[in-house]
């Protein structure tokens, strides 16, 4: 499969052992898009050779793994970042700009994330149920472990270090039960606070319809919500209406919004900024510009490691007995 990518792209050389590929092309960046089982091995030989590294997310099976190629690549003065593309899409750039212009009116008092996934397309599911060995059940988060790091990751860019509460809760949605799902949750609520009283609560669902991909940040004078659905960042200002005008003036001002959004995204997808991947884009060139510009990374070092860490405690709760993780076999291609 390498080599027909290979052809297809017009890629010099295809490795099937990663120490061969590292010692016959030097390359200065290496993307990891393997099975999270891989990940922490991989980035760890690529980063004793001298590269940069882009980890595909989850960026490591736990907490610990991610944390020590962290050291590692700052002990070697390289660069390493998680797939977090969804952090970097038109509308999570807006809503950050807002925050650091003081649009909330202070820290943020609570976030919720809501993540979906839909287990309608039998043809990736399937295969997992139908496996107990798939790489995906041998992972601590089984199912969840694969997909909610982008969820979560939205939830630890706001939450200090310091967290005092996280409570998961997970569970098999009745669709999945007829599919037979074993041992895999599909359904996950989790509830957060940090030891600064910001509270946080995470949603995932493979049920909900339509999809939710949303995040909401709510500050002491005003709150954003952004719909990666609809690339659309609603701005909502506290406003004290009187009498029966609070029946009429918020759902006038909310349509502004969403006419607003309609109209930038239109300009957007004009000028060709707005497209499918371009949080990816833009992810990926801002990696490669702190390592040009020798920058901070884009993704700052702890939120990977609060994210990893939130990840472990929810996996904790709601899988208490973890399964040995076995590597996958891995495929590399080179330019």
């Amino acid at each position: 499969m390498a080599a027909q990518l290979g052809e297809r792209f017009w890629i010099s050389s295809c490795f099937s052992d990663l120490a061969r590929m590292l010692e016959d092309t030097s390359p200065d960046v290496v993307h990891i898009t393997t099975p999270p089982q891989g990940h922490y091995s991989l980035a760890k030989a690529c980063l004793e050779t001298g590269a940069h590294v882009y980890l595909e997310k989850p960026f490591t099976v736990t907490a610990d793994e991610a944390e020590s190629l962290i050291k590692l690549a700052d002990s070697r003065g390289l660069k390493i970042t998680a797939g977090h593309n969804y952090q970097f899409t038109l509308e999570m750039l807006e809503m950050r700009r807002l925050v650091k212009e003081g649009y909330l009116g202070g820290k943020p008092v609570h976030l919720e994330s809501h993540y979906a996934y839909d287990l309608d397309d039998l043809s990736y599911v399937r295969p997992i149920l139908g496996n107990r060995q798939h790489w995906v059940r041998q992972l601590p988060g089984r199912l969840l472990h694969n997909v909610i790091s982008h969820g979560i990751a939205r939830l630890a860019e706001f939450l200090d270090d310091d967290l005092s509460d996280i409570v998961a809760r997970a569970h098999q949605s009745v669709k999945l039960q007829t599919l037979h799902g074993g041992e895999v949750f599909d359904e996950l609520r989790v509830l957060i606070r940090d030891g600064s009283g910001t509270t946080a609560f995470f949603c995932f669902s493979t049920q909900i319809k339509p999809g939710l991909s949303q995040f909401r940040i709510c500050g002491p004078r005003n709150s954003i919500v952004v719909d990666q659905t609809s690339g659309s960042v609603i701005q909502n200002k506290k406003r004290n209406n009187k009498s029966y005008l609070t029946y009429f003036v918020p759902p006038l001002l909310n349509a502004r919004e969403h006419l607003r959004n309609a109209g930038r995204n239109i300009v957007d997808f004009a000028g060709r900024k707005l497209y499918q991947d371009s949080g990816m884009t833009e992810l990926i060139r801002q990696f490669y510009q702190s390592i040009s510009l020798t920058t901070a990374p884009p993704i700052p070092y702890r939120e990977i490691l609060l994210t990893a860490r939130i990840m472990d405690e929810i996996f904790a709760q709601i899988y208490p007995t973890r399964m040995v993780l076995q590597p996958p076999r891995t495929e590399l291609a080179a330019t």
